[in-house]
């Protein structure tokens, strides 16, 4: 087993990740900028400030496997986030380390075929623009010699743990507050959600696959569904009737006056006002198919455990 770092490990993919890994015994460092991200026993957990090069340093050695899963909010990515990948990936370089980069989507725009890692790169947004040029900066680092780097990719995401996603946002918190659950832009549209356990497997992977190494590789995960499907679950779950409601493009702009991160979501709707799907064909020949878990059993389970997180709060 390998002693395994993750950076951002309070966040929703870190956490999950962390607890994946630490089930299948690995010895896993839950890095955090307070070193308090929850974590199974056994785990050690370590504050990290990820703009501070020695603590992300301090974080990172002795590892065999460094993954990367900290994120930023919106206004700040065009002026952190190649700078905090930087760091992560000079710790990791430092300390002998492989790299392992927890990525979107952005990079690809909205091709109208199933994105894989044979989709070309054309980012129609700021944001897409900056996760392309991150990615070519990592691999570029492991084609120069000077890294060890594979890139995991996936789509919108929600589980336990993980109140930013959208599906928490409009769906689960208004329906457990007794509100209709909204949909993003379009309900009816045919999407990839992933499921964070299953992301979390798909990483895992990569950690213990060196063969993972030099590319990007879209991570594995239930069959596209429409956003009216699963909030109807989440209604269900709620004791609601499945009515669904519905953010427009308009009721969008009027809420970026007043909220910088929505004001940066309105550079995303072209995700959401056509099909968005991806293919982990090639994942799954190279490393073997890993369990998906069905949409419906995973909002059923990311609805209780919010349920019983507000109780216990």
């Amino acid at each position: 087993m390998s002693t395994v770092t993750v950076l951002g490990a309070a966040g929703g993919a870190g956490r999950a990740i962390v607890g994946e890994l630490a089930a299948r015994g690995h010895d896993v460092v839950a890095s955090s900028r307070h070193g308090d991200a929850p974590a199974p026993d056994g785990v050690r957990r370590v504050a990290a400030d990820l703009d501070d090069p020695g603590q992300v340093a301090a974080a990172c050695r002795g590892s065999e496997v460094v993954v990367m899963a900290a994120s930023i909010p919106y206004p700040r990515w065009a002026d952190e986030l190649v700078p905090m990948v930087d760091r992560a990936l000079d710790a990791a370089t430092a300390t002998g380390a492989r790299f392992v980069m927890v990525d979107n989507l952005y990079a690809y725009g909205a091709p109208p075929e199933a994105i894989t890692e044979a989709t070309p790169e054309a980012p129609g947004t700021r944001k897409g623009q900056l996760r392309a040029q991150l990615g070519q900066r990592l691999l570029r680092a492991h084609a120069d010699g000077r890294a060890r780097v594979a890139v995991g990719r996936f789509s919108d995401c929600y589980g336990p743990g993980a109140p930013n996603t959208l599906l928490y946002m409009l769906g689960i918190r208004r329906a457990l507050a007794g509100k209709r659950p909204q949909a993003f832009i379009d309900g009816d549209q045919p999407h990839t959600f992933a499921y964070l356990p299953d992301v979390a497997r798909g990483f895992a992977t990569l950690v213990e696959r060196p063969a993972a190494d030099g590319r990007t590789w879209i991570l594995p995960a239930a069959p596209a569904v429409t956003q009216r499907q699963l909030l109807e679950i989440v209604a269900q779950e709620a004791g609601l009737p499945p009515r669904i409601g519905r953010v427009s493009p308009a009721m969008l702009a009027v809420a970026g006056l007043f909220d910088a991160q929505l004001r940066e979501a309105r550079e995303l709707t072209e995700q959401w006002d056509r099909p968005y799907r991806t293919d982990a064909s090639a994942f799954e020949a190279t490393f073997g198919k890993i369990e998906v878990t069905p949409h419906d059993i995973a909002v059923a389970a990311t609805t209780a455990w919010y349920r019983n997180a507000a109780r216990s709060a």
